[in-house]
């Protein structure tokens, strides 16, 4: 406790400006890893639609979402893929 008494006025500026900056510094990592893996699709909200709702949406609405919904198929498969190469490459 003696070594907190010594430091004077003043130095708890310092340490708020330290976890300022490294909150800071983590949000934006976390934005950068969110943009780069695709967390920032406006589109993600056509993937709750099923075939049963298509008396329900307008047929702009519903060609919409059935294209999200092949879209992101396809990076599925492409994910999948990707990953099984990477486990067949380290077993």
């Amino acid at each position: 406790m003696n070594f907190i008494d010594s430091l004077g006025d003043g130095w708890t500026i310092y340490l708020w400006l330290v976890a300022g900056g490294l909150i800071i510094i983590a949000s934006i990592y976390g934005i950068r890893w969110a943009s780069k893996n695709q967390q920032f699709d406006e589109d993600i909200k056509y993937l709750v639609f099923t075939e049963s709702d298509k008396d329900k949406m307008t047929p702009e609405d519903y060609k919409k979402s059935r294209e999200v919904l092949a879209k992101q198929e396809q990076e599925r498969e492409v994910f999948l893929k990707a990953a099984a190469e990477h486990r067949n490459k380290t077993a």
